[in-house]
């Protein structure tokens, strides 16, 4: 199976501040705020839902191919992900720029203030489709540069090639016309339940009008697992997937991500059905969250086989 994964590959700079926020803002100068905050230290992990997603897929035994786009200060990223056998050969790098990169620092209290520099995602990746048999294919469209999610999802509907569309933490840039366009047309669409609200805000639609405009639709809902809707004779049938227990959660970032790795694994495997598949997704998610950063966990097939049947009584794979 040819597996594509669109979306942005970015560095993820967390930095902690051993004190307060509010301790250091006075509400009453918040219109001439000026403040310095001193850190204890600076972490940097790769991340990006692309990078993401392709890291978790190789270590189920996929060798991805990642649509994105990357800045001249990319080769430590790309010997990462060169080290685990996954191909950089059609990430196009953008050498004005830097790779995006998201700068978290995060206080006492757990509040956290982030500034995201796009970098060279504001430019559109390409790939020539020419090569790839639709029947042999399966895509993701996550979110990335937009034009890309556009483009993509387009091609996909065009040449049959069956794509799961997850917009993410792109959802505010988008219209009403061009978001249910690209829910139109997808094998799956995937989303969190904040992000089903927001959806159904934006486009005026049920979750019985979505289904019309896509074959399956999953929710993830953090802690209480997932949910897994589709219709059938004119009825929506909807499927409970229970988390896989975590033994211990340090940090829930990428861990959306690892779900959708492990829908695509199961998706792949031409014996597992999509009920299957997200519980695949549960169980790589609940490697992630036990992890600080959404590429520092690690599996074998054997281990994730045995947490698949403590959880869930068969096997993954």
């Amino acid at each position: 199976m040819n597996i594509l994964v669109s979306g942005s590959l970015a560095y993820d700079r967390i930095m902690d501040f051993p004190g307060k926020f509010s301790d250091h803002i006075l509400p009453d100068k918040i219109h001439i705020l000026n403040v310095c905050f001193t850190i204890n230290g600076l972490a940097e992990n790769f991340g990006g839902t692309a990078g993401n997603i392709a890291y978790a897929l190789s270590l189920m035994g996929e060798t991805p191919t990642i649509l994105a786009t990357a800045g001249r200060d990319f080769e430590p990223y790309r010997n990462w992900l060169t080290q685990r056998n996954i191909s950089t050969q059609h990430i196009k790098i953008i050498p004005e720029e830097l790779t995006a990169g998201a700068y978290i620092t995060t206080d006492k209290s757990d509040n956290q203030i982030t500034a995201f520099n796009p970098g060279a995602m504001k430019y559109s990746s390409s790939f020539h489709f020419d090569a790839i048999d639709a029947q042999k294919a399966l895509a993701i469209v996550a979110p990335g540069n937009l034009g890309d999610m556009v483009n993509f999802s387009n091609t996909y509907k065009r040449k049959g090639i069956d794509y799961i569309f997850d917009p993410g933490q792109s959802l505010p840039a988008w219209t009403k016309e061009l978001l249910t366009d690209l829910i139109s047309g997808s094998k799956i669409f995937i989303c969190n339940d904040y992000e089903l609200q927001l959806t159904q805000e934006k486009t005026a639609m049920a979750v019985e009008d979505i289904l019309e405009k896509t074959k399956t639709l999953i929710v993830t809902k953090g802690e209480y697992g997932s949910v897994v809707m589709q219709r059938e004779n004119n009825k929506i049938r909807s499927t409970d997937i229970p988390i896989a227990k975590a033994h211990q959660v340090n940090d829930p970032t990428g861990a959306g991500d690892a779900y959708r790795a492990g829908l695509i694994k199961g998706l792949a495997s031409s014996n597992h059905d999509i009920i299957h598949a997200a519980k695949i997704g549960a169980v790589c998610a609940a490697y992630c969250v036990e992890v600080y950063g959404p590429q520092n966990y690690h599996f074998t097939y054997e281990s994730f086989n045995e947490r698949f049947g403590a959880t869930f009584g068969e096997k993954a794979f």
